[in-house]
């Protein structure tokens, strides 16, 4: 079984949202209503897509909405390999791999990581936020089978009101699946979320001791445990988790959306600083949170950092 996701750092990374199409109805949705108003990418758009990346990135994310509905997934997936893509990672909410042989299927055609996402560590939970009963037993099974064949699991979990309180009881249950890499994303409130906010977006304060609960019991047990959109006055002490740190150079193309340079793209369109980040001893590094979260709750649970810097950006394999 492999524990160990790190490799030589590529030069870059391609985010293909190849649709927006999805067979969940998540209540925290960042895409919203676009599987109504978009349209999938064609196949040859996908392979177009992918040839025109390859000079500036060598791994890829297959994502969407929900890939894995498309029936072409894996002759996208064997294209990518055939241009020489080191990384071929499939973002998912892993139902369909609740089928074995559609697990080989998909790694005999390339992928070589897998990121399935489980919001809660029961399906009572996980169910009511995918908005598809039966979704976390086929997710859990496709883990499952997944591990069994030794392919690497990178999870992700979003972070929203509902599921909060179980971080911890989630990252148990990865650990005993035998997942390697836990990530816990805090919600973006646009889309289905902008919509839902109340129902939705928890406080940071109130995330912050739960989250560390779950990232240590991660690392005690020498798995790897990755956080996102969480600014570093809330992280003490677990700053070398944040993604925003290790996330390599990444082109992303979403619909008929170019995005050159994700990292810009997000400081300047995505994240936000506040008062309170003007005396931050960390506001070099870090990027504050997503910008929609101050316009309701305010900058007030946001406190300066005094303290010295101790984490510096690095290339990731994720």
């Amino acid at each position: 079984m492999k524990h160990e996701c790190v490799s030589t750092p590529p030069p870059g990374k391609l985010d293909l949202k190849v649709g927006f199409r999805c067979n969940n109805r998540c209540s925290f949705c960042v895409q919203g209503d676009k599987r109504e108003s978009v349209d999938d990418l064609t196949t040859s758009e996908v392979l177009d897509r992918l040839a025109a990346a390859r000079a500036q990135c060598d791994r890829v994310v297959l994502t969407g909405g929900e890939a894995t509905i498309r029936s072409d997934i894996e002759e996208i997936a064997a294209h990518a390999r055939g241009l020489g893509y080191k990384v071929i990672q499939l973002q998912t909410n892993g139902r369909r791999l609740a089928y074995r042989n559609y697990c080989q299927a998909l790694v005999s055609a390339g992928v070589n990581r897998f990121n399935p996402s489980v919001h809660g560590h029961i399906a009572a939970l996980h169910d009511n936020l995918t908005g598809c009963r039966g979704s976390f037993d086929q997710c859990i099974q496709g883990i499952k089978h997944l591990v069994s064949m030794g392919q690497v699991v990178l999870t992700q979990t979003v972070i929203v009101r509902d599921n909060a309180a179980h971080l911890p009881d989630i990252a148990n249950l990865l650990l005993r699946l035998g997942v390697q890499q836990i990530q816990f994303a805090f919600v973006h409130a646009i889309g289905t979320a902008e919509r839902t906010w109340a129902q939705t977006v928890p406080r940071y304060q109130e995330v912050a001791p739960l989250l560390a609960t779950a990232v240590h019991r991660i690392q005690a047990n020498q798995r790897v445990a990755v956080t996102e959109a969480m600014p570093f006055c809330t992280l003490h002490g677990l700053e070398a988790t944040a993604t925003e740190l290790r996330t390599p150079a990444t082109l992303v193309y979403e619909g008929t959306t170019t995005i050159d340079d994700y990292k810009a793209y997000r400081v300047s369109e995505g994240k936000a600083h506040g008062p309170p980040c003007a005396a931050c001893t960390w506001a070099g590094v870090c990027e504050g949170p997503w910008r929609e979260y101050p316009q309701y709750f305010g900058w007030d649970e946001f406190v300066a950092r005094s303290d010295a810097v101790t984490v510096a950006r690095r290339a990731s394999s994720q």
